[in-house]
């Protein structure tokens, strides 16, 4: 029986160095060392090409010069500069990465995602700055978020298209799956982009969030959803879970 372990170790022995030579004779062809530089020329490009971008959003980002009585943080978008009022202790009246990057991508993406007398809905729109900007692109705007956020909304909304854009947005309530029939009737809901920048926080949620998707759409409808992966597991699970 011993005998026959020792063997076994043995082979097992060998069958792992033929393995390493037949990989380390793979590795050391010219061909597989072009194919290993493309790849890693191409990734070089890629993460050149998302700093560029990185740094290009952020020099949007501006501070205000003076302090005032009232606390905004301040954004160049579409030509304009816009002035946002947040609140910090509520996740939902705060400007998150993403929707920095949908207005980035709105703005130089606009002959393939052209907003001009477009119906735009925007979900959980928070602070109002997709909105804005989708706005001053000279779409029909309805920005919508719960009910507690609307106030601060409406104000950001109102100082930053007043007298600037072709349409006078909206500002409405919406709560995902809630009396959406009565809210947003599908004979009068005829939305061509439907946006959401960083709505999903608390992925129980993910459901309701569908369902407000599937009825707001039409079937040409575009939706234009931006956000960032917080959980290692694949969304399709989350939703599985939530289901």
């Amino acid at each position: 029986m011993i005998l026959f372990n020792l063997l076994e170790t043995q082979l097992t022995h060998i069958y792992s160095f033929q393995e390493m030579i037949k990989k380390a004779s793979i590795y050391s062809h010219p061909l597989v060392h072009r194919l290993m530089d493309l790849k890693a020329q191409k990734e070089n490009r890629e993460a050149d090409d998302d700093r560029k971008v990185v740094a290009e959003i952020m020099q949007r980002c501006f501070v205000p010069a003076f302090v005032t009585a009232i606390s905004w943080e301040g954004f160049h978008f579409v030509g304009h500069e816009i002035r946002i009022t947040e609140a910090m202790d509520c996740y939902g009246a705060i400007v998150w990465p993403s929707a920095l990057v949908l207005c980035y991508f709105l703005e130089t993406n606009v002959k393939q995602y052209n907003m001009v007398d477009k119906n735009v809905i925007e979900i959980g729109a928070g602070t109002g700055l997709v909105s804005i900007v989708a706005s001053l692109l000279g779409a029909h705007v309805t920005a919508t978020d719960l009910p507690e956020l609307l106030g601060n909304l409406q104000y950001n909304i109102s100082q930053n298209t007043k007298m600037k854009c072709k349409h006078l947005p909206q500002v409405k309530e919406l709560s995902w799956g809630v009396a959406l029939d009565k809210n947003f009737p599908k004979a009068s809901s005829n939305f061509d982009y439907v946006l959401a920048a960083d709505v999903v926080y608390a992925h129980p949620f993910l459901e309701e969030l569908l369902i407000t998707f599937d009825h707001l759409c039409k079937e040409t409808t575009v939706i234009l959803w931006v956000m960032k992966f917080r959980y290692r597991r694949p969304l399709t699970d989350l939703y599985s879970a939530s289901a």
